[in-house]
């Protein structure tokens, strides 16, 4: 009996404690630093304005300006391009590290066309 007693006294007490909440007060009052009719004005500017809804890059290229040389590319590319070994990986064989034995097929031209020699031509 004294169980069933206290068993209520605390279901009471957690019921009491459980039934508060929150009061409630009201919508809380905008705060902008435009007018009515200036969010008006501008809601009817950006609806008006033109090509709104076109994504980028669908009215073709866009402009680019180059900030490199652009013969330190070129050169870059033929260096790349003439590279010995570019094709091979030390992932080829087991255990291998690549050690490169030719000579940059680029890097050889240069050379023969300063020194004015058969490969210059």
């Amino acid at each position: 009996m004294k169980t069933s007693h206290i068993l209520a006294a605390a279901l009471s007490f957690l019921a009491a404690a459980g039934a508060h909440a929150e009061s409630y007060h009201g919508v809380e009052a905008p705060v902008s630093a435009l007018s009515r009719a200036d969010v008006d004005a501008e809601a009817a500017r950006t609806a008006s304005a033109p090509n709104q809804n076109v994504v980028r890059g669908s009215r073709g290229a866009e402009s680019f300006k180059s900030v490199a040389n652009p013969e330190a590319v070129y050169a870059q590319a033929v260096a790349t391009a003439n590279a010995p070994d570019q094709n091979v990986s030390s992932s080829s064989r087991v255990n291998s590290r690549v050690v490169s034995t030719m000579p940059n097929r680029a890097d050889t031209l240069q050379q023969a066309q300063k020194q004015g020699g058969p490969a210059a031509k």
